[in-house]
């Protein structure tokens, strides 16, 4: 079974709440990149911030119970539940409790414990 996997567009960086406004801030007034403030409304995440980062969206996302940031990626497939299953005959397995997700996604790592969201490949 060949699972034609993908990188996606999103890349999440969880950020401590005690950071949170200096990294933000490096985005926007260091780097001079486009962020913007998303409403939000998630158990785990208390804020958001987009920041267009060349074809990529990085995500700041402000978590109140994490020690240190964590940067999460996102892989595409054209059909989800079948690279669930090939990932699972490799002993990857879906770590679906980090966080609460639509249909068509799984939370995945590698074994250096990098979190991918692996979700459903959208028709073009």
């Amino acid at each position: 079974m060949k699972i034609p996997f993908e990188a996606g567009l999103n890349i999440a960086i969880k950020i401590p709440k005690r950071q949170y406004e200096q990294t933000v801030a490096f985005y926007r007034d260091i780097l001079k990149l486009e962020v913007e403030e998303k409403p939000m409304d998630h158990p785990t995440v208390s804020r958001t911030h987009r920041v267009t980062f060349g074809h990529n969206v990085v995500w700041l996302d402000c978590v109140d119970n994490y020690a240190q940031s964590e940067v999460w990626l996102q892989l595409i497939a054209p059909d989800v539940e079948e690279a669930k299953a090939y990932l699972e005959t490799r002993g990857v397995n879906t770590c679906d409790e980090l966080e609460a997700l639509p249909q068509n996604m799984h939370w995945i790592t590698d074994p250096a414990g990098t979190v991918f969201n692996l979700r459903q490949k959208r028709p073009d």
